[in-house]
């Protein structure tokens, strides 16, 4: 049997990650939803009518659910779920602000996921996104290494893409890492930031560093703030179908993500950014990467103010 990726939301996240991953031409199909009637079909047969002129055979399926889970039968006995589900920021919001309003509405979908399909390995989008792939974790059940998040992936693009653009060299010859959570305690990890092989503190100065830390920092609020409705999409849609497509190939990618943290780092019981090596089962073990001591104090503190947050989670 081939096999099936869902994706929860067809707003422009759910619907952009749907299209990379039917593009990359290795699922029997992609499953759609959403709530708005109507749209995830809408979107699918779209979808579907590219497929001759970019050469894929991925079907995409659309299906309109309901808040009592209706619909959901659709993205049965998926390998892999991507939810996307939830509200935008807009301008002047944090993450955090979203947290009421999208644990509702993931606690749902995730139950609805459990129930559906009970084997699949799921990956959080929604935000604020350390908290909500905490609560995706509770509420399905499912063992911590099958539900991970996306966000190091997207805030490592940011800064790499930032680099590039500062020192004028292409985005292939930079290497970067991001840890920690996806918003305030974000951790950027210049020892571990080359370009062509180069330490980038040979390349920038301290401060200059510093200032492309801050703009990767920002970089959502950035995007909200241009684009006044709606958050970005096209680099979080390339994220998540990238974890999607490891998990599927089973390659053991190491990528950055959010991921259960049980002894790493001296770091134990929540969920957060780290390097984590990627496969069918879904994280297959945190990769410790090496860190100086001022990184690894900032991804302690990080820890702590994750795991606060992701406590409150529980009652929502």
């Amino acid at each position: 049997m081939g096999k099936k990726v869902s994706v929860v939301g067809a707003g422009f996240y759910g619907s952009t990650t749907a299209l990379r991953l039917a593009q990359y031409n290795i699922f029997e199909c992609v499953v759609l939803t959403d709530i708005v009637e109507g749209k995830p079909e809408g979107i699918a047969l779209d979808i579907n009518q590219s497929r001759a002129i970019e050469g894929f055979e991925t079907k995409v399926i659309g299906a309109t659910t309901t808040a009592d889970g209706a619909g959901y039968e659709a993205t049965a006995n998926s390998d892999v779920v991507v939810i996307t589900a939830g509200l935008p920021r807009k301008p002047g919001m944090s993450r955090m602000d979203l947290i009421g309003v999208n644990a509702g509405i993931v606690r749902g979908v995730a139950e609805n996921i459990a129930q559906h399909s009970p084997s699949a390995v799921i990956i959080v989008v929604s935000n604020p996104l350390d908290e909500m792939t905490a609560l995706a974790q509770l509420a399905t059940g499912f063992p911590r290494h099958r539900v991970m998040g996306q966000a190091g992936m997207l805030d490592t693009a940011r800064f790499t893409n930032f680099v590039a653009e500062k020192l004028g060299v292409s985005v292939g010859s930079v290497k970067t890492l991001t840890l920690g959570s996806h918003g305030e305690t974000m951790v950027p990890v210049p020892s571990h930031c080359t370009v062509d092989g180069v330490p980038l503190s040979e390349k920038l100065s301290s401060a200059e560093i510093a200032d492309l830390v801050t703009r990767t920092r920002n970089g959502g609020a950035e995007i909200v703030a241009l684009l006044k409705t709606g958050s970005a999409y096209y680099a979080p849609s390339a994220a998540a179908a990238r974890m999607a497509k490891a998990v599927i190939e089973d390659s053991g990618a190491v990528m950055p993500v959010c991921a259960w943290v049980d002894g790493e780092y001296g770091i134990s019981g929540v969920y957060l950014g780290v390097e984590a090596e990627i496969g069918s089962s879904g994280i297959r073990k945190v990769v410790e990467t090496k860190l100086d001591s001022s990184e690894l104090e900032e991804l302690k503190i990080a820890a702590e103010a994750v795991r606060a947050k992701q406590a409150d989670v529980q009652s929502l």
